[in-house]
């Protein structure tokens, strides 16, 4: 094959066969709970298996028109041609980033946090650009966003977002931006012109669908409503109709302020405490294998994983991959693609290492 994933993809052929076999046998739907998941997986891997036949078709046929047109030298058809083996390079590129989400959540929707560092207003601005960046990467890739809270800062920017992304494959891409982003700016506030460096974090959950089993006892809750800070009207204004949720065992806060009704305004918060909590004791094992093995492990907070530099120079680097781009407007701009690529593939190479 023309890419480097031919053991994961024959893998995958011999685990699809095996769940299609599975399908058969009425023990299997015995349970459905592992049923689901299990239908789950074979989308996954229908996903993977069936694209590299598609490619491996259209590549062979343009071998033939090839093959044809040397002895023809159409011009016009050449340039088709070239236009297609393009399409197929770019699908290939696909193809190859999709073989290494296979994590359980990856092909699922996510859950995003935006919180600025220390510095003020500054730092503040700083999340409110992480945010557009991430809304325009996500309206480029036709996924579909949910402010779900937002509150803003007093001068400029956000105290915090949470942001909601639905489309396959959502938290694969985006859990590659987990960490902390650094911007060095010339500040417009302030009056001296100096340069500043700014901080904000980003977190990214996977979305826990119900048949997950998250308990939350309802005496570990503490529920608040309050009156929207955000749009929504007269009525969002007049009723508290906003929620926050804090989980007190663990400390967990979760507000939810974009719907007008407040029982869907905790349904909602409902939804994102139990994929921050699925999120949080998956960390706190972690941590505990970690301890077995003699590691540490960093958590997202301490670590600075990409700069944007817009002054004295231009540019963008991520310090996990050593990727950059002098581009720094476009990459702003939601064009962040290449960054989570990088990372992703990085991630598989040094899986294989491993091995």
């Amino acid at each position: 094959m023309p890419y480097g994933s031919t053991f994961d993809v024959e893998a995958k052929q011999l685990r699809l066969i095996a769940i299609e076999e599975l399908l058969h046998s009425q023990e299997f739907w015995a349970d459905a709970s592992s049923a689901r998941e299990t239908m789950k997986e074979q989308r996954a891997l229908k996903d993977v298996v069936d694209q590299p036949e598609a490619i491996g078709r259209e590549l062979e046929d343009l071998t033939i028109l090839l093959g044809l047109l040397r002895e023809e030298e159409d011009p016009q058809a050449l340039k088709e041609l070239e236009g297609s083996l393009k399409s197929l390079e770019s699908q290939i590129a696909a193809l190859e980033i999709t073989t290494v989400m296979i994590g359980e959540y990856d092909q699922g929707n996510a859950i995003i946090t935006v919180n600025p560092g220390a510095g003020g207003t500054e730092s503040q601005d700083w999340a409110q650009m992480l945010l557009r960046m991430y809304l325009r990467w996500a309206e480029a890739g036709r996924y579909k966003t949910e402010v779900i809270d937002l509150l803003p800062a007093e001068e400029a920017g956000i105290k915090s977002a949470t942001v909601t992304v639905t489309g396959k494959y959502a938290y694969g891409r985006l859990k590659a931006e987990i960490g902390v982003h650094r911007l060095v700016r010339i500040s417009p506030f302030d009056a001296n012109h100096r340069r500043h460096t700014s901080f904000a974090s980003i977190f990214v959950y996977p979305e826990i669908d119900d048949t997950i089993d998250v308990s939350i006892d309802e005496k570990d809750l503490r529920v608040d409503t309050y009156r929207s800070s955000g749009a929504g009207g007269q009525h969002v204004n007049v009723t508290d109709s906003a929620v926050r949720l804090t989980h007190l065992p663990t400390g967990i806060v979760v507000s939810c302020q974009n719907e007008r009704s407040q029982h869907k305004n905790k349904a909602m918060a409902m939804k994102v405490l139990r994929s921050r909590l699925y999120d949080y004791y998956r960390r706190e094992q972690e941590k505990e294998m970690a301890k077995l093995e003699g590691e540490k492990k960093d958590i997202a907070w301490g670590s600075q994983i990409r700069s944007y530099v817009l002054a004295p120079y231009q540019l963008v680097k991520d310090h996990r991959t050593g990727l950059e781009t002098g581009n720094v407007e476009k990459v702003l701009d939601g064009e962040i693609e290449p960054f989570i690529d990088a990372f992703l593939l990085k991630g598989r190479s040094a899986s294989e290492a491993a091995k």
